[in-house]
């Protein structure tokens, strides 16, 4: 079959090939894809990968083949693949654990722009109340943060999106966003969660914002900058700030139903921004590294 895999060549960071057909374990379904979710942090980090593997996180598709153990869904029904290796191919075998059932009325190209944008801001955004509190969403432009906006408004908070340029703060406001900044000087407010996937100076920034008792949480560092703190700035008064790393590979089909769930009654809307065939990944790789892409990036696979 055919599949995208791991290209550590200049040519990379991805090549089709032909590999070997997945053989599920008895705790494994088989799925048919046909669409894929690709990620900045998959496609920019690749050299985390071994050259030759198959590459891929997010994809959505159809169960052709139930896990032998009677797990997980039937044969025939519709899912999403999040945060679950190898997706980027004709069919994988894949945890139950990792899938949601993608109800109707929910495109499955919709669905595949789920997986690490939709989930990792999901849990983020539930480790507390954010009913009536301020919260920061950096690189609101990206996929992370196009679904962060909306379930940062769903929650009941005051969202504030900030963004690199005027140009990419389109439609963030109709998706719930109170403000859309491209700057952070002179915001003059004290945020109560920032929720970051920019990294940098940023991180600095952010952090002189933050309210007493607030959380800085680290989700990405798109920028690839170090981040350095002026002098004294990480002392302070009164109830005490924090910083949190994000790190969560736990399986992802409970979360993948909730937001499919919240696309499905219409409270949620899938980010994409750039839709083709896979047959034109290269196009789509080089859009999303040149900051072209609002959102995610679907390709059906044909």
């Amino acid at each position: 079959m055919r599949a995208l895999v791991v290209d550590h060549s200049d040519a990379g960071p991805i090549r089709f090939a032909d590999v070997d057909e997945p053989v599920p374990s008895t705790g494994e379904a088989l799925v048919e894809i046909r669409h894929i979710g690709l990620n900045f942090g998959e496609l920019n980090y690749v050299h985390q990968w071994p050259a030759g593997a198959v590459h891929g996180h997010d994809a959505a598709g159809i169960v052709v083949r139930a896990a032998s153990d009677g797990s997980g869904p039937p044969e025939g029904t519709r899912v999403a693949v999040g945060m679950a290796p190898h997706a980027w191919a004709e069919r994988m075998a894949v945890s139950p654990a990792s899938l949601g059932t993608v109800p109707e009325g929910v495109d499955l190209a919709d669905a595949a722009a789920l997986g690490i944008a939709g989930v990792t801001p999901f849990r983020v955004l539930r480790t507390r109340s954010l009913l009536a509190r301020d919260v920061l969403i950096t690189g609101a432009s990206g996929g992370v943060g196009h679904f962060a906006v909306q379930l940062a408004a769903l929650a009941g908070a005051r969202v504030t999106a900030l963004v690199g340029s005027p140009e990419r703060a389109a439609g963030l406001r109709e998706l719930g966003a109170d403000r859309v900044l491209t700057d952070l000087a002179g915001t003059g407010g004290r945020f109560d969660l920032v929720l970051d996937t920019v990294g940098g100076s940023l991180v600095a920034q952010a952090w002189s914002a933050l309210a007493e008792g607030g959380t800085l949480h680290l989700v990405g560092y798109s920028s690839g900058q170090e981040t350095t703190f002026p002098s004294g700035a990480l002392f302070g008064f009164g109830e005490p700030r924090s910083i949190a790393t994000y790190g969560d590979m736990t399986p992802t089909g409970g979360e993948l139903t909730d937001l499919l769930g919240l696309m499905a009654a219409g409270r949620l809307s899938a980010p994409v921004g750039l839709r083709g065939g896979w047959q034109g990944v290269d196009d789509a790789v080089q859009a999303l590294f040149a900051r072209k892409v609002h959102g995610k990036v679907v390709l059906d696979v044909a």
